[in-house]
C-alpha cells in the first residue's frame, strides 16, 4: 500500500469517526451521512481552529484531528439544519 493510499484511508477513517461522534451529539443518519459530515467537518474544524488560534494542548496528533473534525462536523450539521 502506497503512502498516498494509506493517508487517504486514515483521512476517511477520521472522517467516519468524527461524523459518528457528531451524530451522537446532534443526531444523524447512516454511514454515508456520517462519512460526508465528518469529511467536510475535518476541513471546517481545521479552518476554525486555525483561524481562531485555538490549541488543545493534546500531544497525540490523531486525537487532535478527530476532535477538530468532530467539532467541524457538528458545526456543519447545525448550519445545514438551520438552512433547511
Amino acid at each position: 500500500m502506497s503512502m498516498g493510499t494509506q493517508s487517504l484511508l486514515v483521512f476517511l477513517l477520521i472522517g467516519l469517526v468524527a461524523g459518528f461522534l457528531a451524530s451522537l451529539v446532534v443526531g444523524g443518519g447512516g454511514l454515508i451521512r456520517c462519512l460526508l459530515s465528518g469529511i467536510i467537518g475535518a476541513f471546517v474544524g481545521g479552518f476554525l481552529f486555525n483561524a481562531l488560534g485555538i490549541s488543545l494542548g493534546i500531544e497525540n496528533a490523531l486525537v487532535v484531528q478527530i476532535v477538530h473534525a468532530t467539532v467541524g462536523a457538528i458545526v456543519v450539521v447545525l448550519i445545514a439544519r438551520a438552512i433547511a
